[in-house]
């Protein structure tokens, strides 16, 4: 083993950032160290090969151990702990969501001429994790990554409507998202109001609230314990849209919710 760990530029700027959060690039520096080597480290070999003060490493050793990121052995030497496999099988279950969710759309022809999306909700948005556009002009482009604010997605209705009342009060009662049409939705009252009627409907609707010119249609995909983890849902321009289209829609987008959630081990 070479006398220093190369980690590239995040080494250097570790070590000479201006960062306000110094410890927190040190800290992953540690364990992507302790990741890559094929044997237990000593504190001493990780001040050693990362090139820290000896303080520091101890430090952050010592925090580590203490949120379960790092383990000591009996002889003093560190391995993984448990909590960064959390994060490892958090970040599992999305890509099992996104292989799921492939597979099936590019087989599928029953929903061929609309846009689909896939979302999973990160506090008050939705992150776009997927989509299978259609040839249709939407006038919409959802790019992965992409954040939109929850209250006002298919898709984001779905999730919120799984959680209780209380949290909605606590996620939206301080500062509500700004409204990104005419008929976006906005008060915490109004979409408890929405959210009772998606629960009583069994799906979802944008009916114009991120574009007024643009219907989406939602239901939710759970993995094996039932829990809620994504969002779906189907996008079309409010001319294609009538309430028979949509009623038609959300059943299809139930179904096909349904279908996902199986293929993750969810029983219905």
């Amino acid at each position: 083993m070479s006398s220093q760990f190369d980690a590239g530029d995040e080494s250097s700027s570790a070590s000479k950032s201006s960062d306000s959060v110094p410890a927190l690039r040190r800290a992953v520096l540690i364990l992507d160290l302790i990741t890559k080597v094929d044997r237990s480290l000593s504190a001493a070999d990780i001040t050693r090969l990362l090139g820290l003060p000896k303080s520091t490493t101890h430090g952050l050793l010592n925090v580590m151990l203490e949120l379960n990121l790092l383990v000591r052995n009996p002889d003093g030497a560190f391995h993984l702990g448990a909590h960064p496999m959390r994060w490892a099988d958090g970040f599992m279950s999305k890509m099992d969501i996104l292989s799921v969710f492939k597979s099936y759309f590019a087989q599928d022809t029953a929903l061929s001429r609309y846009t689909i999306t896939l979302t999973v909700l990160d506090r008050d948005e939705v992150v776009y994790i997927g989509c299978r556009d259609s040839d249709q002009p939407l006038g919409q482009t959802f790019r992965i990554g992409m954040r939109l604010p929850a209250p006002f997605t298919a898709t984001g209705k779905m999730l919120l409507s799984e959680m209780p009342i209380g949290a909605l009060q606590r996620l939206f009662g301080a500062t509500f998202p700004s409204p990104m049409t005419s008929k976006s939705v906005r008060s915490v009252e109004q979409l408890v109001g929405e959210l009772a009627a998606i629960r009583e409907r069994g799906f979802s609707i944008d009916d114009g609230q991120v574009r007024e010119s643009m219907i989406c249609v939602g239901s939710v995909i759970r993995d094996h314990t039932g829990k809620a983890i994504a969002g779906i849902a189907t996008s079309l321009m409010r001319s294609e849209a009538n309430p028979d289209v949509i009623l038609e829609l959300g059943g299809m987008m139930c179904k096909t919710a349904n279908t996902l959630s199986k293929q993750l081990g969810y029983a219905l």
